[in-house]
């Protein structure tokens, strides 16, 4: 039981399409602010707040470089279970 409210936590940031776009980003590797406001097509503030609200979460990771600001995933479960998502609804369900 001790696991099911960090499991909900995770769902929840998963519940939001532009932060579950911007995770599945994230999977690919680390990328910028800039990048994934053109990945996205979604305002900077917007992004920004999203990865406010996953870096408070533990999802996400920030390192600065030079001016720019670099984000990850922070756990390795959560990248797990991403890539497992867009395997299942976005490469075709091969799994099935």
């Amino acid at each position: 039981m001790d696991k099911t409210k960090e499991i909900s936590q995770v769902l929840k940031a998963l519940g939001h399409p532009d932060r579950l776009r911007l995770l599945c980003l994230l999977t690919e590797g680390e990328r910028t602010v800039t990048q994934l406001v053109d990945s996205c097509g979604v305002s900077q503030s917007q992004i920004s707040q999203f990865l406010a609200r996953m870096r408070a979460e533990g999802l996400v990771t920030a390192k600065r470089v030079g001016q720019s600001v670099s984000y990850r995933i922070a756990r390795p479960e959560v990248k797990k279970l991403i890539r497992q998502l867009k395997n299942i609804f976005c490469d075709g369900g091969r799994d099935r």
